[in-house]
């Protein structure tokens, strides 16, 4: 305990002081000519350098200080990922405010509890698409003054332009520096930097206060177990909503002087991956289990003596791997198997999809299941796991790529406690955690104990060499009719190593046995389909097909085999189509709605229950 509280201190000291506007000026007085953001431009991109974006984020601090914002007042802002969001947010602070991203696919009345629970006073949307999410309660939001609008600004005098608020910026800032100069000077490490908001997995969202201190303590820790040089490449591509995200290639950067590089829309990540070739990556599940998905229907297309020698070199990359985690040893025999193997194949697969320069790829926000792991591990690629929630700033516990054991979420970050209570709940303290939820007193209270110990909600074990297990979400625990505890996340996991098997929700709380819902994997099961001449119209049609149901009840044995008893899946459906953040069975941060999922297919799930299969 006491290393622990000696490094925590160690780290404080080097934060102290430490605010996001002193930071991006360090940034960019050190380093000026040096890339900062890029945006996708046709099949090029359009670059700020840290001096620009600076001088950008002052104009925008003016233009926001000239429209009225007083320090400590929000600004909501909802748009894709593009230099405009980060520029925005950092204006906000910049100007004494307080930035705050709202998920892009929050009904509106989401959006109105949000923007009046933060008390926003200026929105800034990305255009018609966010602001028809928006327009239906903006009668409800008598404090929001003025939406700012990258495109499609109304003719209406609560709206404005982008370009006006540039103008009117610039105009403020050339007329009185010395105004933004002394907001930027009044910002402290302990004020809010963001208020960020749970993706709302039961109920309305609670939103989540992050100080200067909170991020920068994140950052610290991060850089420690990441070990990036200055100056690297990397791609923003999940919402600044997200906490993950908004640390990566929001903050973080401006202390590394990352370049960052928008994707504004996820189905261009791998264009986009093989054009920036990226230092460091982060993805939820979801993501890696969609690139391995393509890229395994890629494979299956080559020539049969083709797809033996990627086989036999990804055994090879899976063995260096493996043998490369704590406490384990590289042996001669295998380090020469896979650096042959790496020479020839696994590295021309890392090229093509954009991952020959990645020094830490990473994931978190839900299991990552142990087939897509040790997949990655056969191209050489170490997909680690890190832990944490938006209540204690992103990761608190994490692999790094010299010091990690697969299948587990890490060890503590740096100056971080951990304790696991009686009854299997992981409870955390350090500087990470958030003082509490906005005007939720109890929930808070609920939160965060007495002793200062928060309460993630999560069930989880710790090995004898301090790597964490998360075993499920202690809400989210089924408990049989014969009372067994059953993770349900486990039962689904092993239920998507099938390549067929897009997603899977397993239930059973108060029920003999577990039944799950499946569905096709969009992208890969036409193409399954296809290669064995079977015609069909819709993934429904699909879905629907003697031999494809025949392939996913192969699929249930085998997850099944790998399962306790009181685990298997006794019946099964497969529907017609993939549950999205859009149709809200999954959260924005591509997290089952259990509760919604439970409600929407009810009929189904008493039907494998009551009927026959």
């Amino acid at each position: 305990m006491a290393e622990v509280l000696e490094v925590r201190a160690e780290i404080e000291r080097q934060i102290a002081g430490r605010t996001v506007c002193e930071q991006l000026r360090l940034a960019a007085e050190q380093h000026p000519d040096a890339p900062a953001y890029s945006d996708p431009d046709g099949d090029g991109w359009t670059t700020l350098t840290y001096a620009q974006a600076r001088q950008r984020v002052l104009e925008i601090a003016a233009g926001f200080a000239a429209l009225g914002l007083e320090p400590g007042e929000s600004v909501a802002v909802m748009m894709v990922n593009r230099s405009e969001h980060v520029l925005a947010d950092l204006g906000a602070v910049h100007a004494g405010g307080v930035g705050c991203t709202v998920y892009s696919t929050f009904a509106p009345d989401q959006i109105a509890f949000v923007a009046g629970d933060v008390a926003a006073r200026y929105a800034v949307l990305g255009g018609p698409a966010e602001l028809a999410r928006w327009q239906p309660v903006l009668s409800r939001l008598d404090g929001l003054r003025k939406i700012i609008m990258l495109e499609g600004a109304p003719a209406d005098e609560r709206f404005m332009s982008w370009e006006d608020f540039l103008e009117l910026g610039r105009t403020r800032l050339a007329a009185d520096p010395a105004q933004i100069e002394a907001r930027m000077s009044a910002v402290t490490p302990d004020d809010r930097v963001t208020v960020l908001y749970t993706s709302g997995t039961t109920g309305m969202p609670k939103g989540v206060p992050l100080t200067h201190t909170n991020v920068f303590y994140e950052v610290a820790a991060t850089d420690r177990i990441t070990n990036l040089p200055l100056r690297g490449t990397q791609i923003s591509y999940l919402t600044y909503a997200h906490i993950a995200e908004r640390i990566l290639s929001l903050y973080l950067p401006l202390v590394k002087v990352s370049h960052v590089h928008f994707c504004t829309d996820l189905a261009n990540l791998g264009k986009t991956l093989g054009q920036v070739r990226p230092m460091m990556f982060f993805g939820v599940p979801r993501v890696w289990e969609k690139m391995m998905a393509r890229l395994l229907a890629v494979l299956a297309t080559q020539p049969e003596e083709q797809q033996a020698a990627v086989r036999q070199a990804m055994r090879a990359g899976a063995e260096y791997v493996e043998a490369g985690q704590y406490g384990r040893t590289i042996t001669p025999e295998i380090r020469a198997a896979y650096e042959q193997a790496d020479a020839s194949l696994l590295s021309v697969i890392r090229g093509m999809i954009g991952f020959d320069r990645a020094e830490w790829t990473a994931t978190g926000a839900a299991p990552l299941p142990a087939e897509v792991q040790h997949f990655y591990a056969g191209l050489g690629l170490k997909v680690i796991d890190v832990y944490g929630m938006t209540e204690t700033t992103g990761a608190f516990t994490g692999n790094s790529p010299s010091c990690y054991r697969l299948g587990t979420v890490g060890r503590a970050e740096p100056g971080v406690e951990i304790r696991i209570a009686e009854d299997g709940e992981i409870l955390t303290r350090s500087p990470l955690n958030t003082r509490g939820y906005v005007n939720r007193p109890e929930a808070t209270a609920e939160l965060i104990d007495d002793g200062g110990w928060l309460h993630t909600g999560d069930i989880g074990t710790v090995d004898e060499d301090g790597f964490y297990r998360v075993v499920d979400r202690k809400k989210e625990l089924i408990i049989t009719a014969g009372g067994e505890n059953i993770s349900p996340a486990e039962i689904e996991n092993h239920l998507k190593e099938h390549m067929l098997i897009g997603q899977a929700l397993a239930y059973g709380d108060n029920r003999p046995h577990p039944v799950a819902l499946l569905t096709l994997d969009g992208e890969v099961a036409p193409g399954w389909a296809q290669a064995r001449g079977i015609a069909f119209a819709s993934l429904a049609e699909l879905a629907e097909h003697p031999e494809v149901v025949k392939e996913v009840e192969t699929a249930v044995e085998a997850a099944n085999a790998k399962l306790a008893r009181v685990q298997q899946v006794k019946k099964w459906a497969l529907l017609g189509s993939e549950w999205t953040a859009e149709t809200e069975e999954l959260t924005p941060s591509l997290k089952l709605k259990r509760r919604i999922i439970h409600a929407k297919y009810a009929d189904i799930i008493e039907g494998l229950y009551s009927g026959p299969r």
